[in-house]
């Protein structure tokens, strides 16, 4: 149990992180879900948005932040 603990306070430092990066550089992260490749059909009463490449684009660099932290640590 002790381990469930340690991993519940490194998610929270990691949610707080990337809230703040979000609240003070929200304006500038305006490309966030409008890269090429990202779904978005709008009709009168339909909207559907899928933002494929973003999703890829963050999994590779969250892949890489943890390759990196496993390395360090």
């Amino acid at each position: 149990m002790p381990q469930l603990g340690k991993i519940l306070i490194t998610i929270g430092v990691i949610l707080i992180v990337a809230g703040l990066i979000i609240w003070f550089a929200g304006n500038k992260l305006h490309w966030i879900g409008n890269l090429p490749g990202d779904i978005r059909i709008e009709k009168e009463n339909v909207k559907f948005y899928f933002p494929v490449t973003t999703m890829i684009v963050l999994s590779v660099l969250f892949s890489l932040i943890i390759w990196i932290f496993r390395k360090l640590f």
